[in-house]
């Protein structure tokens, strides 16, 4: 596989995290939480000459959402979500918008369900599975790699911490359920990218010392 993951700074009101998930063959792949900063990562796609195929959103914060607009209109991709995300797109008191200097509104998303596989058309080997984990938002979703042991977690789980669950919509003891249930049970090696911290493995958080 020649799968390779960018992580992205990008900030509006404080740090998070965007990702390429990038095939080094084909410079097909997808852009994963787009939160802000559309220029540059604008820039970044067009300097590695890549083609993003797919804007993949794990929940509908401001912070994960930010740059889809832009992004999706400059160079005329989609931009997907689970189903229960299309509330928070649609208004500014859910994907908490209106604390910031400008309110987000999008329209356009195309959705996804629990268990769904999202293909690269460009290498059909690269699959990404569905995975959703509603507790942080009800919308919250991983997206899991079988094969090259990996999964974008967004804010469901962080290296030594957890989403924020008091948040419209947000479920504490759901978001433990799902963690348990549906993170810890992939194997222990797994890699996972979150939205607010360093890279970590599912065994490290499942087993902190």
């Amino acid at each position: 596989m020649t799968m390779f993951v960018q992580q992205v700074t990008v900030c509006n009101m404080f740090d998070m995290n965007a990702y390429f998930y990038i095939d080094d063959t084909t410079k097909h792949g997808f852009l994963i939480d787009p939160g802000a900063e559309a220029d540059k990562l604008l820039q970044i796609i067009q300097q590695n000459n890549w083609h993003i195929e797919t804007i993949l959103i794990t929940h509908g914060h401001f912070d994960h959402i930010g740059a889809v607009e832009k992004i999706s209109k400059t160079i005329n991709i989609p931009y997907k979500i689970h189903r229960a995300g299309k509330q928070f797109l649609a208004d500014p008191h859910f994907n908490l918008s209106q604390y910031c200097p400008q309110n987000i509104i999008l329209t356009q998303a195309e959705y996804f369900d629990e268990g769904d596989i999202i293909t690269l058309k460009s290498n059909p080997e690269t699959k990404l599975k569905v995975i959703h984990t509603p507790g942080h938002t009800p919308d919250s979703v991983i997206f899991y790699d079988q094969a090259n042991n990996l999964a974008f977690v967004g804010d469901t789980i962080f290296k030594a911490g957890i989403g924020n669950p008091n948040f419209p919509g947000g479920n504490e003891k759901l978001l433990y359920e799902n963690i348990n249930r549906k993170i810890f049970a992939l194997p222990e090696n797994t890699v996972l990218y979150s939205g607010h911290s360093e890279a970590t493995t599912v065994g490290a958080e499942k087993n902190p010392l």
